[in-house]
């Protein structure tokens, strides 16, 4: 059975309060974009785990489908071992929910293969428990997120009239990083609103709290942006912590002289 974990970015992204528990209060829109990885589950003998595409740092066993599947086995005993495949095409260290997304659709694959009768909400729960924002991944549409990033609310946001294109500079900004150089800080207006008002109006109002020490740290990515705005985006943002950055476009851009330089995905 094969499944195609797509990537999001983040439109906006404000660091609220830092909580208790060492994460943050976060508020940001979270939009689904079509660079996708291909997950494949077949049962075997044995839990196994290969992947192909870009190569996949860390031990095999932190992967998150594989994290998944322990958390599911833990509840449905009766699991049978699987032979996890997947082809890794989103960037890695880019802001991009890869990691996230491999594990909720191994989560939802897993729900279907073997029948186990979990709700859409169930599912989240588990994701909720393998990282911040893997729940988002379970349904893929529009939402603002808040508190961990974990909680959200959905958003009438339809960009499908527009050309979202994303350039993946060579660099890698780890989500320590992005959270040291960080002060939070209450907003005085919400997303959740800015959202709502003319992409022409998001440049000025709709910012990633992370871009400045992160900017000022590589400044390959400030770079990028700037030249996603040279070339007529109407809104370009880095996604997340970085290090890739997209921009909005009314019109399909020639970037053919950037892509001598950056990896660079169109989102059409």
């Amino acid at each position: 059975m094969i499944v195609f974990p797509n990537a999001k970015i983040n439109i906006g992204l404000n660091i609220i309060a830092r909580r208790p528990d060492g994460y943050h209060d976060l508020e940001t829109v979270f939009y689904p974009i079509k660079i996708n990885d291909v997950l494949e589950v077949i049962e075997c003998d044995e839990l196994e785990f290969e992947s192909s595409g870009i190569d996949i740092p860390g031990d095999v066993n932190d992967n998150l489908c594989i994290k998944g599947y322990h958390l599911l086995k833990r509840d449905f005993l009766k699991l049978p071992p699987v032979k996890i495949h997947l082809h890794k095409n989103i960037p890695i260290g880019a802001g991009l929910g890869g990691g996230s997304a491999d594990a909720a659709f191994f989560i939802k694959l897993m729900n279907e293969k073997f029948s186990l009768g979990l709700s859409a909400d169930r599912m989240m729960d588990y994701a909720r428990l393998l990282g911040a924002d893997c729940a988002f991944f379970i349904e893929s549409k529009p939402v603002f997120a808040f508190e961990k990033g974990d909680e959200f609310e959905p958003v009438k946001l339809d960009l499908s009239g527009y050309f979202i294109v994303l350039v993946m500079p060579d660099e890698h900004v780890s989500t320590a990083e992005a959270y040291r150089g960080v002060k939070p800080a209450p907003v005085s207006e919400s997303l959740y609103e800015l959202i709502k008002t003319p992409i022409a109006n998001w440049k000025r109002t709709i910012k990633n709290e992370f871009e400045g020490h992160i900017f000022r740290d590589h400044p390959v990515i400030r770079g990028v942006k700037a030249e996603l705005y040279e070339h007529g985006a109407l809104y370009a943002s880095m996604s997340g912590s970085g290090a890739s950055v997209f921009g909005i476009f009314e019109q399909l851009p020639d970037l053919k002289a950037m892509e001598v330089n950056y990896q660079v995905f169109y989102n059409v």
